[in-house]
């Protein structure tokens, strides 16, 4: 069976995390979510990594503040792939664990996505991209989901648009 791995480098990280879960969750995509620190826990990181690969995770979500090395820690022990979610941790609001995040080397990606709570969930939409390659029935979800969001977008725009002389969608 597989399933997206999230691992978050403290307990701080969950809040915003949560919608990393519950956008999966709201797909049927499997998961499974632990803290563990590239720093303070590094072993268990480690081994961690190297258990779900072995049980199935195709993509990994790590979500770190400050420092970030979590998803390069992620990415030096497995060739799957690693998104990372930068946290507002500091008082950089995010800007350092950014720049950690996505400042890998060469070999060594790490997919980063926004800070906080839209990059926890554009995670989720990252991960099951990825896994939607090998599984038409998510890529079907995927699809039906960004209708459902032009459709939200058009109805949005019938409640307060104003326009002038006469404009017609798709015409140039």
């Amino acid at each position: 069976m597989k399933f997206v791995s999230i691992v978050i480098g403290s307990k701080s990280d969950y809040d915003v995390m949560s919608e990393c879960a519950n956008t999966l969750e709201k797909f049927g995509v499997k998961y499974e979510l632990i803290i563990s620190s590239a720093h303070r826990s590094v072993e268990r990181t480690k081994n961690y990594v190297k258990s779900a690969e072995q049980r199935g995770a195709a993509v990994f979500i790590a979500a770190a503040g400050m420092a970030a090395h979590l998803g390069g820690a992620i990415a030096a022990i497995t060739t799957k792939p690693v998104i990372g979610v930068p946290m507002a941790a500091s008082a950089l609001n995010g800007m350092d664990a950014l720049l950690s995040t996505v400042q890998m080397p060469s070999g060594m990606p790490v997919a980063t996505v926004a800070i906080g709570k839209t990059g926890a969930i554009n995670s989720a939409y990252l991960a099951m991209q990825i896994l939607s390659v090998s599984d038409e029935a998510l890529a079907v979800k995927l699809s039906e989901d960004r209708l459902k969001k032009a459709k939200q977008v058009e109805s949005d725009s019938k409640e307060i648009e104003v326009l002038i002389n006469g404009y017609k969608e798709g015409v140039q």
